[in-house]
């Protein structure tokens, strides 16, 4: 133990702690008055936070600009009344619910692959959830944050049933239609020249200019991810002579994309998306949330639902954001199968999306609220 502290040692103790605020306060009166890139006030209560200045901006407003694909059947893009529709769409609607109370309070911002992510950079719009792969250098480069992963796909090829190919190896000589600025033209690259092939590239502006040039013949395969080639099939004129290669050159874990340095917001993103899929685990849907929020008597539910705990609050929300975010358009599977599943046109089976318990297995795993 060490020695009992003396009455001079409180005095001079007492001193300096009264220094060290008004050395504070004179700081503080010195700062400037405009929102940092984190912090803009403080809450109050249970587990108190500071405010972000994007979650700030997105209150001030009124409305969430979210930034999406100009026009992907099945992720983003908008039917024939004009609303838009789909599988990031979705998501963008139940960051709207958790923050503002209203899956509606959000603008739709279409973006190329080339200029997402200066959007982004100049607050054009408060996310990028646009089917965008999660790799190192734009995790580690630029001002860029990825608040997670909600959608597992891979890189494959389109072909003409007429050709007869089982496998994209067979492509020697093939003219090759990828997107610019997306890492589909490098990923291509990798392939052939790893085994020896020669190929041509045509390198197209955008994702619907590649699917054209496709459609045209101007190519022998179109290369993207194989969630978009089941977007673009559907398109064609004749779907059923177009088959996807069961070669699977990458790994593209996507999901959706802040600015660094607000955290707050990071975390706002994160869990949002965390609840749809921890909601679907938990059995909560879109139907019963408000059942199971009132009556559920696990504890995980009652937590995630905001009838136990103060959550929400810890972020700067509400604590029933997450009731609200699914009470919006439903769980995980729900948005899967409306959008990319049984539900839709892509009919695409869950594979490495279903959830981390099902049979069989995928990578799709629930953070805990607690």
């Amino acid at each position: 133990m060490g020695r009992r502290a003396t009455g001079f040692g409180i005095w001079t103790a007492a001193v300096a702690a009264v220094a060290l605020l008004v050395a504070c306060g004179k700081q503080d009166a010195q700062a400037p008055e405009t929102p940092s890139t984190t912090t803009v006030a403080a809450r109050s209560g249970t587990g108190a936070v500071a405010e972000s200045a994007t979650l700030t901006a997105v209150k001030r407003r009124g409305r969430l600009n979210c930034g999406v694909n100009q026009g992907l059947v099945g992720f983003a893009y908008t039917d024939n009344r004009g609303e838009w529709r789909g599988f990031d769409v979705d998501f963008c609607r139940a960051l709207a619910a958790a923050v503002l109370g209203d899956a509606d309070a959000v603008r739709f911002v279409p973006l190329t692959a080339e200029n997402r992510f200066q959007a982004l950079a100049d607050g054009r719009i408060d996310v990028l959830w646009r089917n965008t792969s999660w790799t190192m250098e734009r995790d580690t480069t630029g001002n860029l944050s990825f608040a997670g992963i909600n959608y597992y796909d891979g890189q494959g090829f389109l072909v003409r049933r007429a050709l007869d190919l089982s496998s994209a190896t067979e492509l020697t000589g093939a003219r090759i239609c990828v997107q610019s600025g997306s890492t589909s033209a490098l990923n291509v690259e990798d392939y052939f020249r790893s085994r020896g092939i020669e190929y041509r590239a045509v390198v197209l502006p955008t994702e619907e200019a590649a699917r054209q040039a496709y459609g045209r013949e101007d190519c022998d395969a179109f290369s993207a991810d194989v969630s978009a080639l089941a977007a673009a099939r559907t398109t064609l004129a004749e779907p059923g002579q177009h088959v996807i290669l069961p070669d699977i050159i990458s790994k593209e874990p996507l999901g959706p994309v802040v600015r660094r340095g607000d955290e707050q917001w990071t975390a706002i993103v994160r869990w949002t998306q965390n609840a749809l899929i921890l909601a679907e685990e938990l059995g909560v849907t879109r139907a019963n949330v408000a059942a199971q929020a009132e009556a559920s008597r696990d504890p995980r539910v009652r937590r995630l639902l905001g009838a136990d705990g103060a959550f929400g609050s810890r972020m700067g929300l509400t604590d029933d954001w997450a009731r609200d975010a699914i009470g919006s358009v439903g769980n995980y599977g729900e948005v899967f199968d409306r959008n990319l599943g049984s539900q839709s046109a892509l009919d695409l089976a869950r594979g490495l999306n279903a959830q981390w318990n099902a049979r069989p297995a995928g990578l799709i795993y629930g953070l805990p609220v607690r």
